[in-house]
């Protein structure tokens, strides 16, 4: 039974690993394979996916792993320090931080998918379409990128939170609208590069319109540079996030947001420090793995 398992395992590998794909669904796969295999050679690229998985794990299991309602106030508990009860202790209104944590990170999830959906589609068909047309489209949609560029994101962020108002949904919409700039700067600098190819201008020659090229051949193309791009902009989102929590411009209370329990124990620092110390814990665990994750990514797609 042993033998023939691995039997099996060395067949499959080969299947993966052979020179000679049969079709193009074995040719894919195998390249995804020897990236895997590449990316796995990536000690702290690891160390980030597994950090990733963690938090969708939490997240999908928070009502079992939370020891205690996020919302509950006791204000005959409150300011407790981290105990065998409340590991991270619980806060002003004697809510349970860990479970809040824990609920945190659905609030963190929803804001980088949110952001990833609308933001990635958003940049790419920019850059692509200002890369390919070139001319004035590609002198008007770079001006308006540098408009958004000379602002800090923090700032600009704020500015859109302040004329939306505050909220979950407009502090996401917010950091979608400052966040595609360089996206587009990405997908047009890999654009310049794909344009000037031989397989480009025999599509062109067979007839093929300016926007099914860059749809179907430019478009994908990009893609590689543009998922290293997001994820490593995701631990920047997180943060940007975070901040705007802790000014009171984004998840509104009683939302457990990580930067809004930072912002609600900072007036006891110095005295109950687990009020604003964990939250801040995993506000940097969270943004590490992306950033580790990120370079593994970088590491494994770079075609140099």
């Amino acid at each position: 039974m042993r033998v023939r398992a691995e039997a099996g395992m060395t067949t499959w590998t080969d299947y993966l690993l052979t020179d000679s794909p049969s079709s193009r669904r074995q040719a894919r796969l195998g390249q995804i394979y020897r990236k895997w295999l590449a990316f796995r050679r990536n000690p702290l690229a690891m160390v980030g996916l597994c950090i990733i998985i963690a938090l969708l794990l939490v997240a999908a299991f928070a009502p079992l792993i939370a020891t205690a309602d996020p919302l509950a106030q006791n204000l005959d508990r409150r300011l407790l320090p981290p105990s065998g009860t409340n590991f991270f202790g619980t806060d002003s209104l004697g809510r349970d931080i860990f479970s809040r944590i824990i609920y945190g990170t659905r609030v963190t999830l929803v804001i980088v998918l949110l952001v990833v959906v609308s933001v990635g589609p958003i940049g790419l068909l920019i850059g692509a379409a200002s890369g390919y047309l070139g001319g004035w489209v590609d002198r008007a949609l770079m001006r308006m990128t540098d408009v958004f560029l000379a602002f800090p994101r923090l700032v600009l962020a704020l500015a859109f939170v302040a004329a939306l108002g505050p909220g979950l949904e407009n502090a996401v919409i917010a950091i979608a609208i400052t966040a595609w700039p360089p996206y587009a700067r990405v997908a047009r600098a890999e654009t310049l590069i794909i344009r000037q190819q031989d397989y480009i201008a025999a599509i062109r020659l067979q007839g093929a319109s300016q926007w099914r090229i860059v749809w179907k051949h430019v478009v994908p193309m990009c893609l590689p540079s543009l998922i290293v791009r997001t994820t490593l902009d995701m631990a920047g989102v997180i943060l940007i996030a975070a901040g705007l929590g802790f000014l009171g411009l984004g998840a509104q209370p009683p939302i457990p947001e990580w930067g809004a329990m930072i912002s609600a124990g900072r007036e006891q620092i110095f005295d109950q420090w687990w009020v604003a110390t964990f939250p801040g814990i995993a506000i940097c665990i969270v943004a590490l793995g992306f950033n580790l994750l990120g370079d593994g990514l970088r590491d494994v797609m770079d075609a140099r």
